[in-house]
């Protein structure tokens, strides 16, 4: 199986379930954490969160390809953001749809790495935006959802849905 086979596409109702905080921090969870950082990759995305692939938890990896680093944000929040920025999303769980979304233009999340420790990042401009998508997908809110009803009726149309 293709592991790009292993993200779930709307309407998956997994997209739209309450994710549970994780509180175990082990092998296990450091496992998911690099095989959701493949499945990223190989989907050519810059982001991925858990329910996207079937687990319902707080865990979301970004990648910065300027930087080179990949972000692990478990149980993230976004404890401040400042200014605004509109630009073109798509998300993996979109295949093929993209529309213009309104976000800050700089964020600071709050979150646990892969080992259970406190780590603040700041972000702007391109990571700030993919920090705010993927702790949407954490809290049942889709790309879909920053459309305007006329967009979002188009874009269920074209992936027949309404």
């Amino acid at each position: 199986m293709n592991v790009t086979d292993m993200i779930r596409v709307y309407p998956d109702p997994v997209l739209r379930q309450p994710t549970e905080p994780v509180t175990v921090f082990d092998e296990t969870l450091r496992r998911l954490l690099e095989d959701m950082a493949v499945i990223m990759h190989e989907a050519d995305g810059v982001g991925l969160a858990a329910p996207q692939i079937g687990i319902a938890k707080k865990i979301a990896v970004v990648y910065d390809a300027e930087t080179d680093h990949l972000y692990h944000l478990i149980n993230p929040e976004v404890i401040a953001s400042s200014g605004g920025q509109t630009g073109e999303e798509g998300c993996l769980s979109f295949p093929g749809i993209f529309g213009q979304v309104k976000r800050p233009l700089k964020v600071t999340v709050r979150c646990q790495d892969g080992d259970g420790n406190l780590q603040e990042y700041t972000a702007q401009g391109f990571i700030a935006r993919a920090f705010t998508h993927e702790i949407d997908h954490l809290n049942g809110r889709l790309l879909i959802d920053n459309f305007s009803p006329l967009k979002r009726n188009l874009v269920l149309k074209k992936m027949g849905l309404a």
